[in-house]
């Protein structure tokens, strides 16, 4: 289903378009240059109609002290990370008005103050981008369903490790918690209902 309607109060969230993550080789089915592209854009749109931008970035302790625990199947992953890895990318950083969020864990919701920063300015939707689509994203956007939220879903400015897990997220998960469309067709949608 493709998006209908973006509530008088939505903000754009955007997940961890940063320096360690947007640097990753292989990403599918949209290179992070062309992710990175889409979401400033809507960006720029959403900030010329005075609604929020919210640049959310994952970071963790150097010495993996607050590393989510818990027992997992797969391996865990080195908690070794390069000096700015955790940086936004210039391309969406030095807006004074962005909010930032920072989280430990795979969604922008728990452990953050994301609901208290959206719920204060009146905002009933969200507009996701970001990478990776089955990780930030999609437990993001299933927290904000949880929480009430109104989700929209940046198809084309997202993206994954696996372009399998991408589809996966789009086609099977997305459905269920909200409403899919691409770049062109929520900057349409968004010049319509601010006219």
């Amino acid at each position: 289903m493709a998006v209908t309607t973006l509530d008088p109060r939505t903000a754009l969230v955007v997940i961890d378009l940063q320096n360690g993550i947007v640097g990753n080789p292989g990403l599918a089915p949209h290179p992070a240059a062309d992710v990175v592209q889409r979401s400033v854009r809507l960006a720029d749109a959403f900030r010329g109609h005075g609604l929020p931008v919210v640049l959310v970035r994952v970071t963790s302790a150097a010495d993996g002290a607050d590393a989510v625990p818990g027992r997992i199947d797969g391996p865990r992953r080195a908690r070794s990370f390069p000096e700015g890895w955790d940086v936004l990318v210039d391309e969406l950083a030095g807006h004074p008005g962005d909010i930032t969020v920072t989280k430990r864990n795979w969604g922008a919701f728990h452990g953050t103050d994301l609901d208290l920063q959206l719920r204060r300015r009146g905002i009933t939707q969200i507009v996701l981008t970001g990478i990776a689509t089955s990780i930030g994203v999609e437990s993001s956007a299933r927290a904000a369903h949880e929480h009430g939220y109104h989700v929209t879903l940046a198809t084309d400015a997202m993206s994954d490790l696996d372009p399998e897990t991408h589809r996966n997220s789009v086609e099977r998960i997305f459905p269920r918690l909200g409403e899919s469309g691409t770049t062109e067709e929520i900057l349409e949608l968004l010049d319509k209902t601010r006219a």
